[in-house]
């Protein structure tokens, strides 16, 4: 079983060793249970082995077995795909969350691969975000939660990898989660993504729908905030402060607000895919997050 390496090395750094070697013969119970056959694994993923299946009725689908983790990750994600129905993410057709798999509607190919400009991009994904922006009646982490969490993560990715970023930059990433962490308003707060980039769109006949939710109960400005710390490269070709601008402007959010969560996203994601070592853009979203906190 050809499992991607990154997703290995997310495997060894959360814990779980024995988990590649017990792929397989999940996947055959699974197989079994759920009346599907696999045809052939998909790329991109980084912390899941991800299969392309045929259901018993002849219909494309997709097996998805996340690296387990020991938090409520899977559950959340299983959350949000049964509360979006299919608006926005992907449907779902069956989860096991015991074994961290889950069976669902087999989309287009990504964003990430039609070469659009990063304006265009940039407004797909506000578009697809919007579709699962909504209140909830459901326990996920807050905003709050989240900004505290990044701050942790922050500090002990930064000082565990021997602080590949001058103290002041990880200082103006902290401090940009805090005012976050201050400014939640729960009577803001809708369900969001948590994880809105290119790889993570995909098409679908009436547009894209975004695979991979983190499920929070956040201002709705966090899912920018993560489009903020993408394509690190061309964020620093000149003034960071105008995509936080520009997307506010396509959705009537705060700037501010925007600028602040990509900040610390920009980052703690950083500071990960280094962790994996996902390069080069892990280096290159560190070198953007050092360019931005140097503007503001």
């Amino acid at each position: 079983m050809d499992i991607p390496q990154v997703v290995r090395n997310k495997a060894e750094v959360a814990g779980a060793f024995d988990w590649a070697e017990g792929l397989p013969t999940m996947i055959a119970e699974l197989e079994s249970e759920w009346s599907f056959r696999v045809t052939q694994p998909l790329d991109g993923a980084t912390e899941a082995y991800v299969v392309e299946v045929e259901l018993g009725n002849g219909e494309p689908a997709v097996l998805k077995v996340l690296v387990p983790r020991p938090s409520m990750a899977v559950a959340s994600e299983i959350e949000v795909l049964r509360l979006v129905a299919g608006d926005g993410c992907p449907t779902l057709y069956r989860s096991d969350p015991d074994r961290s798999a889950i069976l669902m509607e087999r989309l287009g190919p990504s964003l990430e691969s039609m070469g659009l400009a990063v304006e265009e991009r940039h407004r797909i994904l506000c578009e697809a975000a919007s579709r699962i922006w909504r209140r909830v009646d459901a326990d996920f982490p807050s905003g709050a939660e989240k900004g505290e969490w990044l701050i942790d993560l922050v500090l002990e990715k930064w000082d565990s990898l021997g602080r590949p970023l001058p103290g002041r930059v990880v200082d103006h990433a902290i401090s940009c989660a805090r005012s976050r962490v201050a400014a939640h308003d729960p009577s803001r707060s809708v369900l969001v993504h948590g994880d809105v980039h290119q790889w993570n769109a995909l098409a679908h006949r009436d547009g894209f729908k975004l695979i991979d939710p983190d499920g929070l109960v956040a201002e709705p400005e966090y899912d920018l905030g993560v489009i903020m710390r993408e394509d690190p490269v061309e964020l620093m070709t000149g003034d960071p402060y105008r995509r936080a601008t520009r997307l506010g402007s396509m959705t009537g959010l705060d700037p501010q607000a925007i600028w602040e969560w990509g900040a610390v996203e920009r980052v703690a994601t950083g500071l990960v895919l280094t962790e994996i070592d996902l390069q080069p853009v892990g280096r290159q979203m560190l070198a953007a997050a050092e360019y931005a906190s140097g503007l503001s």
